[in-house]
């Protein structure tokens, strides 16, 4: 019920954010200051509305202001008799809402609605190009831009991930060949989009990953492996050799809910439940590690900081779910198969790049599983030969799929979408003897110069 409950209170507070139009991020109040701060900080000024909770007139102009894209600060005067006194006094009424584009004053929601185009323009290039005086306006300490940086505190998770994944998705669709294939990457590091996913992931760091459910966890580290290879190619370029890929996906990182994860972390360590990768003599995440654990240093010091007791015969509710959040692990339980036909390390022997919701992610990942063995590169069935080729991904991750070459070849049967190669590989595994081999891999680079 308690969680039921925290996600009905984010649901409500939950707020549109939009950016150049066409990108829209769910947002509550604590991701809002964080995209406030990528996004609009960009913008000299901003909007402010002097407001109170459940006003009619203020959510009306609030709306429309929104769609101006510009910086727009809210303050609640509800509780604030010096800011109402000074509204009074500089607008000459007591009623709100009371709307500012910088320092100058144009009114109420029915001023706004009523402004033409004409009038309109001159005041949103203002904002744009001009800083608001200092002190011009006056905000609550609750409104400080100090204050805000104090409270805002660790961000969802799934929150962060879904405005990353939509910025992905604006990068995709702008740079992203039709088939998933090839990115441009000369044209995407020029663009502003880049800039401000490279500026909203530095946030992170201050993710609470221990939140996540399963599905949730799945699609977030899906999609920030992803976007990582992504960003580290554009910074470090590509990786040109053995040596030099081995370097790249154990070096290449962000650093997430306080801790550091590289592309082989992401991959090995969480998403296939800490086993060993390609040319690993050991699992990414020891014993010990927080990593693997759950970020225990972090909710230790929310534990003490809240006065919450070590001793059992004294602990409270709260404590004892803050340590069941302690036993839980970032790293999945076990291996997740389906994740190979999701991850894309920028070689063109990789499958498609897309992006993942929480939502439903099981469908989707077969999905991806079935059009990966669809295609030639992931699978071909020669019946005259009783032979199956199979994408080197099933050879370096053979222990995901089966411990024998029957195991394996189930397990693509029991993944592929109905289909004559399905019914041949069918045919095939029902009288035996199948020999199994794998194809070269492309290592060449996805980029379409």
């Amino acid at each position: 019920m308690k969680t039921a409950q925290r996600a009905a209170g984010r649901e409500s507070s939950v707020t549109d954010f939009r950016y150049n139009g066409d990108i829209i991020f769910k947002a509550s109040a604590s991701l809002t200051g964080v995209l406030m701060a990528v996004f609009v900080n960009h913008i000299a000024g901003r909007v402010t509305v002097y407001s109170v909770p459940g006003c009619p007139q203020c959510l009306q102009a609030k709306a429309a202001l929104q769609a101006l894209n510009l910086p727009l600060c809210e303050v609640d005067v509800s509780h604030d008799a010096a800011v109402r006194a000074w509204l009074n006094k500089t607008t000459g009424s007591s009623t709100v809402p009371q709307i500012f584009f910088n320092n100058v004053h144009i009114g109420g929601n029915d001023i706004l609605q009523n402004l033409t185009a004409e009038e309109l323009e001159p005041l949103v290039r203002m904002v744009k190009e001009k800083p608001v005086p200092p002190d011009a306006l006056p905000l609550p300490a609750a409104n400080s831009p100090e204050c805000e940086e104090k409270d805002r505190g660790a961000i969802s998770a799934s929150e962060l991930s879904e405005a990353l994944r939509n910025l992905i998705m604006k990068l995709y669709s702008d740079h992203l060949s039709a088939d998933g294939k090839s990115v441009d990457y000369k044209a995407m590091s020029k663009s502003t989009c880049y800039e401000r996913y490279c500026e909203l992931a530095v946030y992170l760091q201050r993710v609470e990953l221990l939140s996540l459910s399963h599905e949730e966890r799945l699609a977030f580290f899906i999609n920030v492996y992803n976007a990582l290879v992504i960003h580290g190619y554009l910074r470090l370029g590509f990786p040109k050799n053995i040596w030099q890929r081995y370097r790249f996906f154990n070096y290449v990182s962000y650093l997430i809910g306080g801790e550091v994860f590289t592309l082989q972390d992401i991959e090995n360590g969480v998403l296939r439940g800490n086993r060993k990768g390609i040319a690993q003599l050991l699992k990414p995440f020891s014993k010990n590690d927080p990593r693997l654990q759950g970020v225990q240093s972090y909710l230790e010091t929310v534990s003490v900081g809240a006065g919450f007791h070590s001793n059992k015969a004294e602990a409270t509710p709260e404590s004892l779910e803050s340590q069941d959040q302690l036993n839980k692990q970032v790293s999945l339980p076990e291996a997740e198969p389906l994740i190979h036909f999701a991850l894309n390390c920028g070689a063109k022997g990789c499958p498609p790049i897309r992006t993942y919701t929480s939502k439903d992610i099981g469908s989707q990942l077969r999905t991806a599983a079935e059009a990966f063995l669809e295609a030639d590169d992931g699978c071909i069935v020669e019946s005259m030969k009783r032979e199956v080729k199979l994408s080197q991904i099933f050879k370096w991750y053979k222990a995901d799929f089966g411990d024998t070459d029957e195991q394996l070849l189930n397990w693509v049967l029991n993944h592929m979408r109905a289909s004559q190669k399905k019914t041949s590989l069918k045919t095939l595994l029902s009288t035996g003897n199948v020999k199994v081999s794998y194809m070269p891999y492309d290592w060449s680079t996805n980029s379409t110069h």
